[in-house]
């Protein structure tokens, strides 16, 4: 059985990304666009507009052109908004790198990728330097002041030159973030300009459902290299003459003291900042009376912890759901719609099919029954860059992505999911591929086999652990040291038991029940 969003589909008009926004931010111009309190600096929509301009015409003078790919490596700031927007306004293709990732992390993405230019901070300047030069990039620009690296902000132009370059929205690249996978790297999600365009408007055209409107206060605390933050945060807040409120990253007392002081009232947030908002005792020292709506994505929320969050915060807190390859999302739970479900996904957005379908894909199974969550719908990736196996194998020839989570779905088209078919293990909002952390460990010399699954916690959702076979002597806080100093910190091994064997199945597959 197919099902359907119970809103009417969203027209895609066929416009680029940035012609889009052009046109969605003019009634806006004298509002409030951005806001960084750690720096006091703020622009008003016709200040952003023109920034954007004229960095895009600074880097067409700069001879990069409609195709090339750059990358950012960098914590959330108003540069990270301005580059990201003037990217995609030139015709070039954007991809976001984890600010945590080692250099050897970084230097993979950017070589797979094909990037041409590096935008980064002096902070990571130390890290982001050998990786550029083992890629033979172009230059490295530095959105702050960097020791012997040129600046950002020297991009800027003429703004006049800043026109939105010919863009095929349907076939063209805008943004290229990376998915973990489970049997090898990370793969890159070709996203395009009617990707983005048409999941604006399928979101925005949910029935039932709080949106953001001009005049809203939205906190962007989540990292803007992340496909939720770029989206449902930055792009859904500016289409609709939102202020966005830029955190760097997430510490405690400073989210909270952004959440007051700036009187936020929207905030779309992750399990473990759900989680910190309903148990964390100065959490009570902050008046927190603005927030008038949460959503959490990125990971599984407990219907426990959702009513514990909004009972303390005094507002709404619904859950959605995506992936990378979705843009990311394909459901909302429609707070105004009397639906009582707070571990409830939601229902579908605007032109967003699906389909619960047996696990072993032979066919469609009843409402209430359990099965791979397949979509589809104009939100859903190209495929995977340079891997046409791996997007055969995610995307059927009748458009159908499978997801790889397990879901449910009732009656009234309220989804829940309730198991993973992949084997990622989610650290708050990041993907960690267990098969990465095991090529790591096999290569150590005293490992004989290992396997990597997930252990949960409470704060983080789920952590690494590593179950090893050894061939030598080794302890387990050495081994675990040992995969600190070569992953970022959210891969690291958390825990680790050392075992006889790994259970395998005949054809080699590491049976992870077994483990868990």
């Amino acid at each position: 059985m197919i099902y359907r969003s119970p809103s009417p589909p969203a027209a895609v008009p066929e416009q680029s990304w940035p012609a889009y926004l052009d046109a969605a931010i003019a009634p806006h111009l004298e509002r409030t666009a951005l806001e960084e309190p750690g720096s006091g600096r703020m622009l008003t929509y016709r200040q952003l507009h023109e920034e954007i301009r004229a960095v895009a015409a600074g880097l067409r003078a700069r001879g990069y052109r409609k195709g090339e790919v750059v990358a950012i490596y960098a914590c959330n700031s108003i540069e990270f908004v301005v580059a990201l927007q003037a990217v995609l306004r030139i015709g070039a293709v954007i991809t976001t790198i984890n600010p945590l990732n080692t250099g050897t992390e970084l230097e993979r993405q950017m070589r797979h990728a094909g990037a041409c230019c590096l935008l980064t901070t002096a902070a990571l300047l130390e890290t982001a330097r050998p990786a550029a030069a083992a890629c033979g990039l172009r230059e490295v620009l530095v959105f702050d002041a960097g020791d012997g690296a040129a600046a950002f902000w020297s991009l800027r132009g003429d703004a006049a030159d800043g026109t939105v370059a010919d863009i095929d929205p349907v076939r063209d690249l805008a943004v290229l973030p990376y998915s973990s996978g489970t049997t090898g790297p990370s793969k890159g999600v070709m996203l395009s300009h009617r990707n983005l365009v048409a999941h604006n408007l399928q979101v925005l055209g949910s029935r039932d459902t709080s949106l953001p409107e001009a005049g809203d206060r939205m906190v962007i605390v989540l990292p803007l290299f992340h496909i939720f933050a770029m989206t449902v945060m930055m792009n859904l807040g500016l289409s609709q003459g939102a202020t966005l409120v830029i955190v760097p990253r997430f510490e405690p007392e400073l989210f909270l003291k952004t959440l007051q002081d700036s009187r936020i009232t929207r905030a779309y947030l992750v399990p473990p900042i759900i989680n910190f908002l309903a148990k964390h005792p100065l959490v009570s020292r902050f008046d927190l009376s603005a927030l008038r709506y949460m959503l959490s994505g990125a990971a599984p929320l407990g219907v426990n912890l959702a009513r514990a969050a909004a009972g303390r915060v005094g507002c709404a807190v619904v859950q959605g759901y995506g992936l990378t390859e979705t843009c990311p999302v394909t459901h909302i739970f429609p707070d105004a719609g009397g639906h009582d479900d707070p571990g409830s996904i939601g229902v579908l957005i605007p032109g967003t099919e699906a389909r619960i379908v047996a696990l072993d894909g032979s066919q469609d199974v009843a409402a209430g029954e359990r099965g791979e969550l397949w979509i589809r719908g104009p939100q859903v990736m190209l495929g995977y860059l340079n891997d046409a196996g791996a997007t055969a194998a995610a995307i059927d020839g009748e458009g159908w992505f499978h997801t790889g989570d397990v879901a449910t779905v009732d009656p009234d088209g309220y989804f829940h999911i309730v198991d993973r078919v992949k084997e990622l293990i989610k650290v708050k909002a990041y993907q960690v591929a267990p098969a990465e952390l095991e090529a790591l460990l096999a290569s150590h010399p005293a490992i004989a086999d290992c396997a990597v699954v997930p252990m949960p916690d409470e704060e983080c959702g789920e952590l690494p652990k590593a179950f090893v076979v050894l061939r030598g002597t080794l302890g387990a806080d050495e081994l675990m040291d040992w995969v600190a100093g070569r992953v970022a910190p959210y891969r690291r091994i958390r825990r680790v038991e050392f075992v006889d064997a790994i259970p395998r199945s005949p054809s080699g597959k590491i049976l992870r029940r077994l483990l868990r």
